[in-house]
């Protein structure tokens, strides 16, 4: 307990306008709290757009590219591409409109995806696309892609911390392997994985691949902040895209010739945007540095605080038709949160909200999910009053 509470005490300081010291606020894995500098931030982005007007878009572009040198190092990628948007959705539809979605209609994915994936992929298969579910659970998901892959498919999407179980795919490594020597491009959800389970892109020879990245959560930098990590050498020509990924262009005389695309992060980019996003997330990084809030040190907290919880879950012997831990994996096979099932759900969700705990429920999964600046004696207070809502229900 004094681990996590060294930690989350020297935290717990900085947040005082979320008043994370005095509140149970277990809906990590969904939004974090921001600290104080991400205020700093916002006025930050006035008073810039204010003095700069039109030319202020120079200096978002230095915060945004502050944010891309946070993730570079997060994942060990140098080399590594990263195209900014408001949120994941544009970017998978602008990815996806890079390929020859007539010729080969076929996606292979699972069936744990976050909504921004399936129901995207979902609608598309009311127009023809192709898609092949494998059970994320699997043991052997390796060889059901495989056995998915034919002639018709053009990628494979899915997520390395799935967002319903928290249980880390343990097969990126072999699944883009399995992808490259098929010559199949593979898009790595990584929404869960960012800033709470380290990953090195070199090490695991993923330099290949896509990967989408959200700021909403783990990150602590809110909305607005979400990447599409690709290759450098990449030259796809999304058909979805935006004048923001060709500013080199804008004064040549428009023509008949096919649409250019910039070299380096914005290929897959939009439009105009609101930047201050950009400003607040910058101050939170600059922050995280500050406070020694290294990918270890993440991990190390997170695995701390999901052992106290689920310990303190177990000892009350809650019966398991009421309420049960979704997988049985070790913890170190988990995300930053933990998965309850229990048909009660969401009726355990909303009891709690109104004990002042925050969690979250999607259907019959109620996940409870820490942040750093939580300490071992918010955990127990949580869980006495989860213990407390299960009674009432049971």
């Amino acid at each position: 307990m004094n681990d996590i509470d060294t930690l989350a005490k020297q935290l717990q300081p900085h947040y005082s306008h979320f008043d994370v010291a005095n509140r149970l606020l277990f809906s990590g894995h969904s939004h974090q709290a921001w600290p104080d500098v991400a205020r700093d931030g916002l006025a930050e982005a006035y008073d810039v757009a204010a003095s700069k007007v039109d030319t202020k878009w120079d200096t978002a572009a230095e915060k945004t590219e502050t944010l891309r040198n946070y993730l570079r190092d997060f994942y060990d990628d140098p080399n590594g591409l990263y195209c900014q948007s408001e949120n994941t959705h544009h970017l998978i539809v602008s990815w996806l409109s890079s390929y020859d979605l007539k010729n080969k209609p076929k996606i292979i994915t699972t069936d744990g995806e976050f909504h921004s994936m399936f129901r995207q992929l979902h609608r598309l298969t009311e127009e023809g696309l192709q898609m092949a579910q494998i059970n994320a659970k699997s043991d052997d998901i390796v060889q059901q892609i495989e056995n998915e892959i034919d002639d018709e498919t053009c990628a494979i999407m899915l997520s390395r911390v799935y967002f319903q179980s928290g249980l880390i795919n343990q097969h990126i490594s072999e699944i883009a392997a399995l992808a490259r020597s098929h010559d199949i491009p593979l898009m790595i959800d990584d929404y869960h994985g960012t800033n709470v389970v380290p990953l090195s892109i070199r090490e695991s020879n993923l330099e290949d691949c896509f990967v989408l990245i959200g700021g909403y959560k783990y990150l602590q930098w809110g909305e607005g902040n979400c990447f599409l990590r690709f290759p450098k050498d990449c030259s796809l020509r999304p058909a979805i895209t935006g004048w923001f990924a060709s500013f080199s262009t804008l004064d040549e005389p428009r023509d008949t010739e096919p649409v250019e695309y910039d070299d380096g992060n914005q290929r897959f980019a939009t439009g105009t945007y609101d930047p201050s996003s950009q400003f607040r997330a910058a101050q939170v990084v600059e922050f995280f540095r500050e406070q020694g809030l290294t990918p270890g040190v993440l991990r190390t907290q997170y695995l701390a605080q999901m052992k106290l919880l689920k310990e303190l879950f177990l000892d009350h012997g809650f019966d398991p038709k009421i309420i049960k831990p979704y997988h049985q994996k070790p913890l170190e096979q988990n995300g930053g949160f933990l998965a309850l099932q229990s048909p009660h759900a969401r009726e355990i969700r909303a009891r709690l909200l109104e004990k002042n705990v925050f969690t979250d429920a999607r259907a019959d999964i109620l996940r409870m999910g820490t942040a750093p600046y939580i300490t071992a004696q918010q955990i127990e207070k949580a869980m006495k009053k989860f213990a407390n809502t299960v009674k009432e229900i049971s």
